[in-house]
């Protein structure tokens, strides 16, 4: 039986009053944040729980989407703008067409937590950090803000509309949004905690892939692909995985997962998976960064050992958390499906774009599934709206989903794409006094391509 203590009431003191208040400081939530200030007179707090800006951007992930299968750039707008800066900076490279993830953009993780705070500040956006959402101001069904907890204690933000950029699904959830979780059985897709390598003989790695497939198997793309001195991610090795067991090591995945860094010598690593972990519960968040710490240990070992050029490698840098895949959904005025994004669905009210593959990691196992739409499909406004709530957004990995759709837009350039929809969108309904159900999304159309923003005629 739990036990339960009572609280006295208190007074919580307004720390800010603001037009749109995002809440979660990764891709979405900075796109969502510019977007808004953007909006000429809008005042825009953008909160943060962590030390940095950028969120899953600083793990030494790519980002994926920006491009569609015909090869065209389909994430435009303000991420792409974002993108030519660190490129300008040489701390991006160009995208690249892959035949696995359609594309794939490199970026340096320090320069992006540095950008990040640029923009915000050139925005006119306040940035507050440290700070954890842990419920929200309702009036009947409109939010009226947000409770945060901080070493400084309790605090209230009120705001005329808000964003919830949490990934999570934070501020919907103490809303009392409907919220769906994980597959049909409740299981999310597992997070994994990235690392980098040095010192890797990138040119014995190359040419010993492209030299010898019947050896080093990779998934779906030609070997010769990596012969090139390029940015690629390569995705295979299952011979070497087999091989490794055989030979008594524990590894957590069927495929072999890392790709470049900036640095000529430098790969990241995707292999840690930690299975059935609820990222929104600290206890199993806690024991699943353990797991993932050990299993990381026995990834290098392998790697030392089975694939050519990491003879001499050596970890560099481990990502600040987990990066976590799935975890709520909201349900909202539309669910976004899979057979949506197969279809290469067309939505009167779409807000941009998106054409990465549905790349499931699987919840039980350690295998991957990859499914591709033709060519690309409209991402809805109404998967932004949540049932229920009124006053409310949401953008990023949180929106409106199928458990294998979200395995789609979950990725950093879609989930850029929909933050700046939601801030553009949050800044008109505070300048108009609606709220977001009630907002003309032919206003918000024509607010967005005048920002650059790709859509298909």
């Amino acid at each position: 039986m739990e036990k339960y203590i009572s609280e006295p009431a208190r007074q919580t003191p307004v720390w800010d009053e603001v037009d749109v208040l995002v809440v979660g400081g990764g891709p979405a939530g900075l796109m969502a944040a510019q977007a808004a200030a953007l909006v000429e007179g809008t005042k825009v707090l953008l909160l943060e729980s962590r030390g940095s800006l950028g969120g899953n951007m600083t793990q030494g992930l790519p980002l994926l989407g920006f491009l569609g299968r015909k090869g065209n750039e389909v994430i435009k707008g303000l991420p792409l703008r974002f993108v030519e800066r660190l490129r300008e900076r040489g701390q991006a490279t160009h995208h690249r067409r892959c035949p696995l993830h359609v594309s794939l953009t490199m970026i340096d993780p320090e320069g992006t937590k540095k950008l990040a705070w640029e923009i915000m500040d050139e925005s006119g956006v306040k940035v507050l950090m440290y700070v954890m959402c842990v419920d929200t101001i309702m009036d009947g069904d409109r939010i009226r803000g947000v409770i945060i907890e901080s070493k400084k204690g309790r605090a209230a933000i009120l705001a005329k509309t808000v964003i919830d950029c949490t990934g999570d699904g934070d501020v919907a959830s103490h809303a009392g949004v409907p919220m769906a979780y994980g597959n049909e059985k409740g299981i999310a897709q597992p997070p994994t905690l990235m690392f980098s390598m040095r010192g890797v003989d990138s040119r014995k790695l190359r040419n010993a892939v492209a030299d010898h497939p019947e050896i080093y198997d990779i998934d779906f793309i030609p070997n010769e692909f990596f012969r090139a001195d390029d940015n690629c991610t390569m995705v295979g090795f299952r011979n070497q995985i087999r091989e490794a067991r055989q030979q008594g090591y524990n590894l957590p995945v069927e495929r072999t997962i890392f790709m470049t860094g900036m640095a000529p010598d430098e790969w990241w690593v995707n292999m840690s998976r930690v299975n059935g972990v609820d990222a929104t519960d600290p206890q199993q968040y806690t024991k699943g960064e353990r797991i993932a710490i050990e299993q990381n240990s026995e990834i290098v070992r392998y790697l030392k050992a089975f694939i050519p050029g990491f003879e001499n490698a050596y970890v560099d840098r481990v990502a600040p958390f987990m990066g976590v895949r799935e975890t709520r959904r909201i349900i909202g005025e539309y669910i976004l499906t899979e057979q949506d994004i197969f279809d290469c669905a067309r939505f009167d009210d779409a807000i941009g774009v998106a054409a990465y593959p549905v790349d499931l990691h699987h919840p039980v196992g350690g295998d991957c599934t990859l499914m591709w739409c033709p060519d690309c499909y409209d991402i809805p406004y109404r998967s932004l709206v949540p049932k229920k709530v009124d006053g409310l957004l949401c953008a990023g990995r949180n929106i409106s989903t199928t458990h294998l759709a979200l395995a789609s837009v979950r990725v950093m350039g879609p989930a850029m794409c929909i933050g700046e929809a939601a801030g553009k969108a949050a800044a008109l309904c505070a300048r108009k006094g609606i709220t977001p159900r009630q907002l003309n999304t032919k206003e918000l159309q024509q607010a967005l391509r005048a920002e650059g923003v790709y859509f298909r005629d």
